[in-house]
């Protein structure tokens, strides 16, 4: 019943927030005779606000049409890879007519960059992807909303995230370095972990993100509401149905806007101050802050649907039995057997203030992963860094990605 409830406020803002729109337009349109009424720079400011309070996000484009290699731009075009159901493996194709560059582009390594399934699109990891593009092969997982999927797809849990997994490495290749941002670290540890136990090529590198592979050490509220609520709690009070103006219809999901309210609510008074500043940037013409402003939001404020298996299936796992550390886990009646992963290196990622994945959450992969070398595992914290800041921003872009550009490197034989 909440998401109808939802469906139908937000059928009803909709036209308000085109209202609000046009109004601002109107009061600031230089051809306007509103423009000269006493306050116009304010009311635009108001209804520029209430349009973005009001309106619906959908979900953004990546937008990386060039990008930066040994100085010269190359056109970047995006191609589907593999199409799953719920997942689309969406790679970056570097394009150049310099032979030289071209014949170096085509030997760098090839990343395989897996996106967060945790409420927000892949496209929250643009700077990341772009970043990556200037010494790599880029991939991305690109999970699909699961309010857009037919019930005749069938149900995604835990284990068909780790088989997806598999799949991509399989279909990039087994000379893939592997990176995990956040939620997918515990399921990209198993899929690695599985392919070495069944003796199969696992990728070069695994680079772990502010995941958490252990939520017991330095919990946050985050994993606090995960560990001190039962599993009946989560299924009976945030798991909802579809409603019928999706092509998913019916399927069992964990709604994106509830996953956003959580967010929101971690922070009020941010959120509150960054709206107010926006609305005080406007006033004052200040169009390179308010840019900023618009851009952040239209990424933060557009989610998706998560499966009701996954997501209860991550609760259960992750949050509440620690299955992966305890030893306990089994995927497809095959148990997570991390020590039996021998010949891709890891590093490990964390950042300093980090309030969604506390510290030491990621660095306990190294005591698990006994059967790599000591030299090939290095941990890195990312002084000053939140959560955001180890893979989007001026840290990601001037400590990490070095830190993951020198490692992969290495190790790319």
């Amino acid at each position: 019943m909440l998401y109808q409830i939802y469906e139908t406020q937000r059928a009803w803002l909709s036209p308000f927030a085109e209202f609000a729109s046009a109004s601002s337009k109107l009061y600031r349109h230089p051809l306007s005779l509103l423009t000269h009424i006493p306050g116009a720079d304010r009311v635009a400011a108001g209804f520029d606000l209430l349009h973005r309070l009001s309106k619906e996000y959908e979900k953004p484009e990546f937008g990386i049409t060039t990008v930066q290699v040994d100085g010269v731009d190359v056109a970047v075009q995006e191609q589907i890879a593999v199409s799953k159901p719920f997942c689309q493996l969406r790679r970056f194709k570097r394009f150049t007519d310099e032979v030289e560059l071209l014949t170096k582009m085509k030997a760098q390594p090839s990343v395989l960059l897996v996106a967060p399934l945790s409420g927000h699109h892949a496209t929250l990891l643009r700077d990341t992807v772009r970043m990556l593009l200037r010494d790599h092969k880029v991939y991305i997982t690109d999970w699909v909303d699961a309010r857009m999927v037919p019930l005749d797809a069938g149900p995604f849990h835990l284990d068909d995230y780790v088989e997806y997994v598999q799949e991509f490495i399989r279909h990039i290749g087994p000379q893939v370095h592997v990176i995990s941002v956040c939620q997918p670290t515990v399921p990209v540890f198993a899929a690695i972990a599985l392919m070495a136990s069944r003796g199969e090529t696992t990728p070069r590198t695994m680079t772990m993100m502010g995941g958490p592979i252990d939520a017991r050490k330095s919990p946050t509220a985050v994993n606090n509401l995960a560990m001190n609520k039962s599993y009946e709690w989560f299924e009976n009070n945030v798991i909802y149905r579809v409603p019928s103006n999706y092509p998913g219809a019916g399927r069992r999901v964990y709604p994106g806007f509830l996953q956003h309210t959580g967010f929101v609510a971690m922070n009020p008074d941010r959120h509150l101050s960054s709206h107010y500043d926006y609305f005080l940037d406007l006033v004052r013409g200040d169009d390179e802050s308010a840019d900023q402003h618009r851009s952040f939001y239209d990424e933060y404020n557009a989610v998706l649907d998560m499966p009701a298996e996954y997501y209860l299936d991550t609760i259960k796992t992750v949050f509440q039995d620690f299955a992966l550390v305890n030893g306990t886990w089994q995927v497809r009646g095959e148990y997570v057997r991390p020590q039996d992963i021998k010949t891709t290196a890891l590093l490990t990622v964390e950042g300093e203030l980090d309030d969604i994945s506390g510290a030491g959450q990621t660095q306990v992969a190294h005591e698990l992963c006994t059967g790599i070398p000591k030299n090939e595992q290095p941990h890195y914290i990312v002084q000053g860094a939140g959560h955001y800041g180890i893979f989007s921003g001026r840290r990601w872009r001037e400590k990490v990605y070095p830190e993951v550009r020198d490692f992969i490197a290495r190790h790319d034989k």
